[in-house]
């Protein structure tokens, strides 16, 4: 599954509407550069009137005038794009501030869901390439485009001004220049396109094979992986190959399209000169106009190449504002805490199911452990007790609610889920903790420290809870990581826990010590435990025991030992390990 990709008219309304909320600004920046243009227009007009001047004979004091006029705007010239440039920078960077927080708001809401079924790399490509490639399109290409599009217009109108017959040399490479950009734009984007997924791609094979390195050793996948990884690089490199052949026709189209005007204005004005119907000083600033509006001709057309790769980037960071919720917020709220599972079905892959009609109720208060082989249905059962997915058939309720029915923010107050995956945020420790209760005041945090004992290496950092922890602060071992995250599920203190493996990074010691001090702080509470060391079943009030997506058996642990059924065979055979 890929994330989706806005159409053009959402690009184009999402891009509008940025635009219209900085209008001022951008209003400010297009005067600035008219000003700018219009004091860089006079220096041609200056110099044609001292061609003429001198031609018919003149004094210096004329010319002299002339040239402290062109001084002046030269000097006005300078000033303007000065601060019509620092401007265009401050536009730049405020419109590419406000669409960066907008994709990180709606990253951080994607339903996990949708985002476990795209996979990493294009979640990861969109947030890295496609990012830096449309910061730079917002904070330079837009401005510019305006400003060179402003400037060209105004060249064009002065040289009409001046003398119509003249400016209509100007217009030759028009042709060749309309003819390959519109060749070019019509084959860039689906062009950029595949470039931008063909690196998304390369981004997931690599940061895959980086994340499961000793297993693709142990099970001797190396070889495998790095044909995956030519692969990807291939097709990167033939996408890229692609773009750049387009560019090998656009730009010496319009270095063609630059040289014409020049030529067709020397050679058509010299014929009008001869013929009495101009004068070398009209064509001479006319000549000027068409070697001066190359640059800005230049520039736009590098810039719309660069706008192509912006708006491709672009289009896929809008885009994943389509994706739709997987939950619909229902009007009914819980009272009570009983959470119930009624023929649970859920499947990854339509027509895949993994877990196949589970029932199942929780008593209020009571430890449930859940064990049974790798690839169970375990930790898919627990996501679906804390309303993480939707499920694809039966339903999962709180008091008769459906947990996928209620507000995010209820939701996590009612069942919460602690896995063996964790972060440490760049950040300090205390809010790192309360990143699960913002209002919590320090003895808060000290008391839910010392409940996962982890108060006393906290109080040993540094500055304490004040330490500086994450990527370029002090690292904190898995162990420590791990207490962490369970410290923040005690903040946020909900009726029911599902704990997923969450001790599986401690050494056995350390976490039955810290199993033996979260059931202090979990008394009372209704807890979940999907374990692999089977003390924790041992300790629960019953075990479901998970096989094949079913739930074979469930009970006390002395029952099912006395059973001798699945769960007393684990039981043994953990036993003798």
């Amino acid at each position: 599954m890929r994330l989706p990709i806005a159409d053009p008219t959402m690009l184009r309304e999402h891009t509008a509407a940025l635009l219209r909320r900085h209008g001022r600004a951008l209003a400010l920046v297009l005067v600035l550069h008219v000003l700018a243009a219009l004091a860089g227009l006079a220096g041609p007009w200056l110099l044609g009137r001292i061609v003429d001047a001198v031609g018919s004979g003149t004094t210096t004091g004329f010319v002299d005038r002339a040239a402290l006029w062109l001084v002046g705007a030269v000097i006005a010239q300078t000033i303007l794009i000065r601060y019509a440039q620092r401007s265009s920078r401050i536009l730049g960077e405020t419109v590419f501030a406000e669409l960066r927080e907008e994709f990180v708001t709606t990253v951080t809401r994607l339903p996990l869901s949708v985002v476990e079924r795209a996979g990493t790399g294009d979640l990861v490509g969109r947030t890295t390439n496609d990012i830096d490639r449309a910061q730079h399109s917002v904070r330079f290409g837009v401005p510019r485009i305006l400003v060179t599009s402003a400037t060209v217009a105004l060249t064009l109108v002065a040289a009409l001004v001046i003398d119509w017959r003249v400016s209509l040399g100007l217009l030759v490479g028009v042709p060749t220049l309309v003819a390959t950009t519109r060749w070019y734009l019509r084959r860039a984007t689906p062009a950029y396109l595949r470039e931008s997924a063909a690196y998304a791609t390369l981004n997931g094979t690599i940061s895959e094979s980086v994340e499961g390195a000793r297993t693709i050793d142990a099970l001797g996948l190396g070889r495998r992986r790095r044909d995956r990884i030519d692969d990807d690089q291939r097709e990167a490199f033939a996408a890229e190959s692609a773009t750049l052949n387009l560019r090998t026709v656009l730009f010496p189209g319009v270095d063609v399209s630059f040289v014409l005007p020049i030529v067709a204005v020397l050679l058509w004005g010299a014929y009008l000169v001869q013929a009495g119907l101009t004068t070398v000083g009209a064509v001479t600033t006319i000549a000027v106009y068409a070697l001066q509006i190359r640059h800005p001709i230049g520039e736009l057309i590098y810039w719309l190449d660069e706008i192509q790769v912006g708006a491709t980037s672009l289009a896929r960071i809008v885009g994943v504002r389509s994706v739709e919720p997987d939950r619909t917020v229902g009007p009914d709220r819980p009272a009570g805490e009983q959470v119930d599972a009624r023929d649970l079905r859920y499947a990854y892959r339509e027509g895949h199911d993994v877990l196949h009609g589970i029932d199942l109720s929780l008593r209020v208060g009571e430890r449930l452990a859940v064990v049974g082989p790798s690839g169970a249905g375990k930790s898919t059962l627990g996501r679906m007790l804390a309303g993480i997915h939707p499920p694809t058939g039966g339903t999962v309720t709180v008091d008769g609610v459906r947990l996928v029915d209620l507000p995010l923010e209820d939701l996590r107050g009612h069942v919460a889920l602690v896995t063996q995956e964790h972060h440490v945020f760049v950040g300090t420790l205390a809010e790192n903790l309360r990143l699960a209760d913002p209002d919590a005041d320090e003895a808060q945090l000290r008391h839910a420290l010392a409940s996962v004992d982890a108060l006393d290496w906290a109080e040993s950092l540094p500055d304490g809870l004040a330490t500086e922890v994450g990527s370029g602060g002090v690292t904190l071992t898995p162990g420590q990581a791990q207490q962490i995250a369970l410290a923040r599920l005690v903040l946020l203190d909900p009726h029911t826990l599902v704990l997923d493996e969450a001790t599986s990074l401690l050494d056995p010691r350390a976490a039955r010590h810290l199993e033996q001090s979260l059931s202090r702080v979990l008394d009372g509470r209704t807890v979940v435990a999907i374990a692999h060391r089977l003390y924790t079943a041992h300790d629960a009030d019953r075990v479901a025991v998970v096989d094949d997506g079913r739930i074979s058996e469930i009970g006390p642990h002395d029952d099912l030992v006395a059973a001798g059924g699945e769960y007393a065979a684990l039981w043994r055979s953990w036993q003798q390990d």
